[in-house]
């Protein structure tokens, strides 16, 4: 039997859950290889780019979508566990497959809602998406998960280990600019409400203070904590403040930091603003496969003169 799609794999994927197990990807392997009468050589079949085992890369892909489309959890990192929603869900492929389906295109739907209108290009349509919308909304799938991994990663890892993350993103993204060890941890104990600094100048006139929580996620930031981080920038006799979290900030928050007089300012990080950072600046990240998108040199091709031929 050919190997399936990660789409075929989903529901398979599911029913294997349904002891309530947390399970790594490649726990899935061998029960769906039996379902799937999968053989040796169908499970050891890599791709010619060498990313890896075909079979196991389309499991990872089905639970990281189970898990976007919200019917599996993430107890923790690459472990993937049934919810109650999945559970629902279970016993029936078609009531199954039309909820995922809705999940997806809401998801692409609010992707596309961003995208600058392109109608007046007239280009192939695949199932109402030209093949660059399609290429765009699974690039944007694919960072979504990483995304996911990001925060889950930073998650399972100690508050100590996240302050020194936030400090080298922020060098990466050019704080301290060209200065020789421009940000610091501050010290466990007693760092007064300042988890880190970056010198903006070799003399240290001007830095930026940085607050780091590394909280769950719905464990939302309150407003009562940026006034003593406020309070604590007074005291640091600095006006610029970073406050980082891995969740997000309560509405009360967000109007704080726009209250704040001239003299001082805070900027707000949240969990998905730190996860994009981190893509985008590529602290701990490699590139996995470039691909080229081509199109014709308009200039050169009508450079090019038809041969005259003499009557």
């Amino acid at each position: 039997m050919a190997i399936p799609k990660y789409d075929e794999i989903q529901f398979k994927a599911l029913q294997v859950m349904k002891d309530g197990k947390a399970r790594k990807a490649k726990d899935f392997v061998e029960p769906l290889a039996t379902v799937f009468n999968l053989s040796e050589d169908d499970l050891s079949k890599e791709y010619d780019s060498g990313n890896g085992f075909i079979f196991l890369d389309r499991i990872n892909w089905a639970l990281s979508y189970l898990n976007m489309a919200g019917v599996v959890m993430k107890p923790k990192r690459g472990f993937y566990q049934i919810n109650d929603q999945g559970r629902s869900l279970s016993a029936d492929e078609t009531r199954f497959r039309s909820y995922v389906s809705a999940k997806y295109k809401e998801r692409v739907g609010t992707y596309q809602k961003q995208q600058p209108d392109k109608s007046e290009e007239p280009t192939l349509s695949t199932n109402g998406m030209t093949p660059e919308e399609i290429l765009n909304s699974c690039y944007h799938g694919i960072k979504e998960a990483r995304f996911q991994e990001i925060i889950e990663t930073i998650l399972s890892k100690s508050p100590r280990v996240f302050e020194r993350i936030v400090v080298e993103l922020l060098q990466k993204m050019g704080y301290g600019g060209e200065i020789k060890d421009s940000g610091m941890v501050t010290q466990y104990t007693n760092d007064k409400g300042i988890d880190g600094v970056i010198n903006e100048d070799v003399l240290g006139f001007g830095r930026v203070c940085i607050q780091a929580k590394k909280y769950g996620i719905g464990n939302l930031v309150g407003r009562d904590e940026l006034q003593k981080f406020a309070g604590a920038l007074m005291q640091a006799q600095s006006n610029k403040g970073v406050f980082i979290t891995t969740s997000d900030f309560t509405k009360s928050s967000y109007e704080f930091v726009h209250t704040l007089n001239a003299n001082i300012r805070i900027i707000l990080i949240s969990g998905k603003d730190l996860a994009s950072y981190i893509f985008d600046y590529n602290l701990g990240m490699q590139t996995e496969k470039v691909i080229e998108i081509k199109r014709l040199d308009s200039d050169f091709w009508d450079s090019l003169q038809d041969d005259q031929v003499g009557g």
